[in-house]
């Protein structure tokens, strides 16, 4: 039977529903299913193109590792990243403190994919190869729309919530 999470922008009202993709993605699903309902402020993407993601401190028993692994990924997919403090520190990234969570040691990056044309590289590390865990299943029109108005009008005080959808 399918899991399903609604990801949601609160400031903006907005949210779509993603299925997990628990038979590509088994430890990745489950880590984030476990935790949920997970929220922190909200990012877009500055190298990756149509993406929005949050930092969490890392939240699993144990990392979950590569799994269903890509560095194109394509509108509707929800990636998990993980990093520790040292990947993210660079004053570059542009994060108001140096991991952007506040917290030392591994971080976990959750992102939503919103168009195409993504392509996971960074000038300081090269390919980042991110674990689809999830697919958008409903609303992503809107949340696309919420996404480019969070690229254009600003970040500041918006929050990205993951919750289960019962």
């Amino acid at each position: 039977m399918s899991r399903f999470i609604t990801v949601s922008l609160d400031k903006r009202g907005v949210s779509c529903v993603a299925r997990l993709l628990d038979e590509e993605a088994p430890r990745t699903a489950a880590a984030v299913w476990d935790a949920l309902p997970l929220s922190a402020p909200v990012f877009h993407g500055k190298y990756a193109r149509n993406e929005i993601y949050t930092l969490l401190p890392a939240f699993a028993p144990a990392d979950p590792g590569k799994e269903n692994t890509t560095v194109t990924p394509i509108p509707g997919d929800l990636c998990w990243f993980s990093f520790d403090s040292d990947d993210l520190g660079n004053p570059a990234y542009g994060y108001e403190n140096s991991t952007g969570t506040g917290t030392t040691g591994a971080i976990v990056d959750l992102a939503l994919f919103y168009g195409r044309n993504n392509l996971l590289i960074n000038g300081d590390q090269g390919w980042i190869p991110g674990n689809v865990f999830g697919a958008i299943t409903e609303g992503l029109p809107e949340m696309a729309a919420a996404c480019q108005d969070l690229w254009m009008g600003g970040a500041r005080g918006e929050t990205l919530t993951f919750t289960r959808r019962d």
